[in-house]
């Protein structure tokens, strides 16, 4: 590195540290609000660590809301959403990318039409749906209602186009059928896409909230986010224990938290790879 760039890299790198600051200061504000006293919360000027941090908040939040079984709710629904999703989004992509048929590109602008639409426009046609075949307040509802990504097809679609049309051919050449050109050949050099697929959608469902409100009723049925609105109205007495909030919003985070330390490779990866693994 030259002598004249070092100024550059160092506004660069500073740059980015009072970005990362910026981005990670809100789940540490929350982290050592669970460990205050309402009285600390509130002091002015605030104190950034508490002067006998209260670690029973915890266990206190834990104990009165079910949040085991609304994490378990979330992360249940949002793996059956992204399995069906990854499929059925991988075998249209295909379709899109593979196949030649009379009128192609104008079906997959309609279909990336519909990516365009507010979300809460379906919403109505949806339940309406839902509630004619009595999938209201359902696992099944809630998961089928979620089953296709626009997006996924959109992403798997960009990726399979840039798999070698001479590799396809040869596994054609060879025998193979669409199905196991798709998983066999297409599916092994597209692998970072998919990941990157499957973690953006596992987040957008976990932490979807408005569309669950709205169909899911029964407290042994909510989703994490859901139910921590039922412990702010409930147990939270409309935000008169923030400490227990905080501690109760710190389990709903800790699993993304979780995931992403897990999977950042490969999430970088698919990104910095453009979805083609060679």
């Amino acid at each position: 590195m030259k002598i004249k760039q070092l100024p550059i890299m160092i506004l660069k790198h500073t740059i980015l540290v009072f970005l990362s600051l910026g981005m990670v200061f809100p789940f540490l504000w929350m982290l050592i609000s669970a460990l205050k006293t309402k009285d600390e919360i509130w002091a002015f000027p605030p104190t950034w660590w508490p002067e006998v941090p209260m670690w029973h908040h915890f266990a206190e939040a834990w104990a009165m809301a079910p949040f085991n079984l609304y994490l378990f709710n979330s992360v249940f629904t949002a793996l059956c959403i992204v399995t069906i999703q990854v499929v059925n989004s991988a075998l249209i992509a295909y379709a899109f990318s593979q196949f030649r048929f009379r009128g192609k590109n104008l079906l997959f602008s309609i279909v990336l039409m519909t990516y365009m639409l507010p979300v809460a426009v379906t919403y109505v046609p949806s339940y309406v749906i839902l509630a004619d075949f009595n999938l209201l307040d359902t696992y099944k509802g809630l998961i089928l209602s979620n089953a296709v990504s626009v997006f996924g097809i959109f992403l798997l679609r960009q990726a399979f186009l840039q798999v070698p049309r001479e590799v396809v051919e040869a596994a054609t050449v060879d025998g193979a059928g669409h199905w196991k050109i798709l998983w066999k050949v297409i599916f092994p050099m597209t692998i970072p896409t998919f990941i990157t697929f499957i973690l953006i959608s596992f987040v957008q469902n976990y932490n979807s909230y408005l569309w669950p409100s709205l169909i899911m009723n029964s407290e042994e049925k909510q989703l994490i986010t859901t139910g921590l609105r039922q412990f702010f109205i409930q147990e939270g007495a409309y935000g008169i224990q923030w400490p227990l909030i905080m501690a109760a919003s710190t389990f709903a985070v800790l699993p993304l938290l979780l995931l992403f330390a897990v999977a950042q490779k490969w999430l970088i990866s698919g990104i910095n790879d453009q979805g083609l693994k060679g």
